[in-house]
C-alpha cells in the first residue's frame, strides 16, 4: 500500500508554466520551491488571450478576483482582409463561449496574470528565490546549482525556464538553441489616454478581437485592462539578423509594411512612437521530456507555441495542472517514474497536436493573393453572419477545431489518465 508523502519539488522558472505547476503541486500537498532568474516580476510583456481551457484552471486554482476585474472579455470576434474587407464576424462571442464551455475567453496583460498566479502560489506556501539563474543540474541528486553558487536539492526538478531553457541543455548535455520560424512579431500596447479619436477609443473601451490577414502577414488587436489599453501584434516575415532574437524596431519601417492595409488599422499604427521586434522561434519535437526518474520539462522549454492560436500561456497552464493532478495520486519518490511517464504520455500528444494546428492557422492567415486565397475568402464570405458549419479558415471560431481546443479540461483528463493507469496496474 502507498501512503501519501510530501515530495520536494523545485520548479525552474516563474512564467506561466512554472507558476501553474507550482500552484498545482502545492494544492496536491507537496513542498514547492521556485527559482527565477529575474530580480522581480516587472511590468514587461504585452497581452495574452486566455481561452476557456486556460480560464477554467484559473477558477479551479482560486486565483484572486482582482484578475478578472483586470480582464477584457471580447463581445465580438472579427476577421478582416488586409484592406479592411469583412470576412468573418461572430457577434455575442463572449456569451457563446461561456454557453459552450462554461468559462470565458478573456484578454489580459501578461504581468497581471503572472502577478496573480505568483500571489496565489505564495498563499499556498510556495517558496520563491528570485535572481537565481540556473548554471547546472546534477540529475543523480538531483541538485540544481545557480550562477551565484547556491545549490538546491529536491525529489523532482521541473524545467519551466522557457524557450531558452538552461535545464533543457543540461538534460540534453549540449547547447540547443531554438530555430527561427521565418516570422517576427511587432508588439504594441496603446493606452486609452494616447488615443483621442472617438471611434478608435470605442474600439479600445468596448472589447472586441480584430484580425487583419494578408500575404505573408497578419495582425491582431484586442483590449486589455477592462478597456483601458489596446494590444496589437503584427506578424510579418523575419528580417532580424541571424542570432538576434529581439531588437528595437523602426516605427516608420513598420508603418510602411502596412501602408496599403485597412485605414482604421493604420490609424492605430499612427499612434505608435516606439516598437520592438521579436523573432518567432520554435523547437523540433524531442524524443522525451523526462529522464523518468527525477526531471521533466514543461511549457516553452519543450513545446513552444507560436502566437497564431494564442495557446502558449494556455498550454503552459494545462501542463502545470496536469502535473499537479498526477502528483496528487503518485506521491512518493518510488512512484515518480510512473508519474513522469504518465505526464509525458498525456501532455505530449495534446501539445504537439496544438503546435501543428498553430502552423496550419498561420498558413491560412498568411496566404498570398491568388486562387487559393480567393477560395479561402469564398469560404469565409459564404458563412458571414451565419452559423458556421464544417472546416473554417479561422480556428478561433471553427466548429471542428474550437471544441477540442477550448473544451479541454487538463485536470479532468489527468484524472482519467491516472484512473486508467491504476486500473491497468491493478489488473496486471
Amino acid at each position: 500500500m502507498t501512503f501519501n508523502q510530501v515530495l520536494e519539488v523545485i520548479v525552474v522558472g516563474a512564467g506561466m508554466a512554472g507558476l501553474g505547476a507550482a500552484i498545482s503541486c502545492a494544492l496536491a500537498g507537496h513542498s514547492v520551491t521556485v527559482l527565477e532568474g529575474v530580480k522581480e516580476l516587472a511590468e514587461v510583456g504585452a497581452g495574452l488571450q486566455i481561452t476557456p481551457n486556460g480560464s477554467r484552471l484559473l477558477k479551479v486554482w482560486s486565483v484572486d478576483e482582482s484578475l478578472w476585474k483586470a480582464a477584457a472579455e471580447p463581445t465580438v470576434l472579427t476577421v478582416h482582409r488586409y484592406d479592411g474587407t469583412l470576412l468573418a464576424r461572430e457577434k455575442n462571442f463572449d456569451k457563446n463561449i461561456r454557453e459552450k464551455y462554461g468559462h470565458p475567453f478573456i484578454d489580459l496583460h501578461r504581468v497581471d496574470l503572472q502577478k496573480a498566479l505568483y500571489s496565489r502560489a505564495v498563499e499556498l506556501g510556495v517558496k520563491f528565490h528570485m535572481n537565481e539563474r540556473v548554471s547546472s543540474v546534477d540529475f543523480s541528486g538531483p541538485v540544481v546549482t545557480t550562477i551565484s553558487g547556491v545549490q538546491y536539492s529536491a525529489d523532482l526538478i521541473v524545467g519551466a525556464d522557457g524557450l531558452w531553457s538552461r535545464t533543457r541543455e543540461c538534460f540534453l548535455g549540449a547547447a540547443d538553441s531554438p530555430k527561427p520560424t521565418g516570422d517576427l512579431a511587432y508588439r504594441i500596447v496603446l493606452t486609452l489616454d494616447q488615443v483621442k479619436d472617438p471611434a478608435l477609443r470605442r474600439w479600445i473601451s468596448e472589447p472586441e478581437v480584430h484580425f487583419w490577414i494578408g500575404a505573408s502577414a497578419h495582425a491582431v488587436g484586442y483590449s486589455l485592462r477592462s478597456g483601458e489599453m489596446y494590444n496589437i501584434v503584427l506578424l510579418v516575415p523575419d528580417d532580424l539578423p541571424a542570432g538576434v532574437s529581439k531588437q528595437a524596431g523602426n516605427v516608420d519601417e513598420m508603418k510602411q509594411l502596412f501602408a496599403e492595409w485597412d485605414p482604421v488599422f493604420q490609424q492605430f499604427l499612427h499612434h505608435v512612437t516606439k516598437v520592438e521586434k521579436w523573432k518567432l522561434m520554435h523547437r523540433d519535437e524531442l524524443p522525451s521530456w523526462t529522464n523518468e526518474v527525477n526531471f521533466l520539462m514543461i511549457g516553452d522549454s519543450c513545446h513552444p507555441m507560436l502566437p497564431y492560436l494564442a495557446q502558449g500561456a494556455n498550454s503552459s497552464l494545462e501542463d502545470g495542472a496536469a502535473l499537479g493532478t498526477i502528483l496528487k495520486h503518485f506521491t512518493t519518490k518510488e512512484e515518480l517514474p510512473k508519474a513522469l511517464r504518465l505526464y509525458e504520455e498525456l501532455r505530449h500528444a495534446r501539445s504537439e497536436t496544438v503546435v501543428r494546428e498553430t502552423f496550419r492557422q498561420r498558413d491560412d492567415f498568411h496566404m498570398p493573393d491568388g486562387l487559393q486565397q480567393q477560395a479561402r475568402d469564398a469560404i469565409f464570405l459564404s458563412q458571414l453572419d451565419k452559423q458556421i458549419t464544417g472546416a473554417f479558415p479561422s480556428r478561433w471560431t471553427c466548429p471542428i477545431v474550437q471544441p477540442w481546443l477550448y473544451g479541454y479540461d487538463a485536470i479532468e483528463e489527468a484524472e482519467k489518465a491516472v484512473h486508467k493507469a491504476k486500473n491497468e496496474e491493478f489488473l496486471s
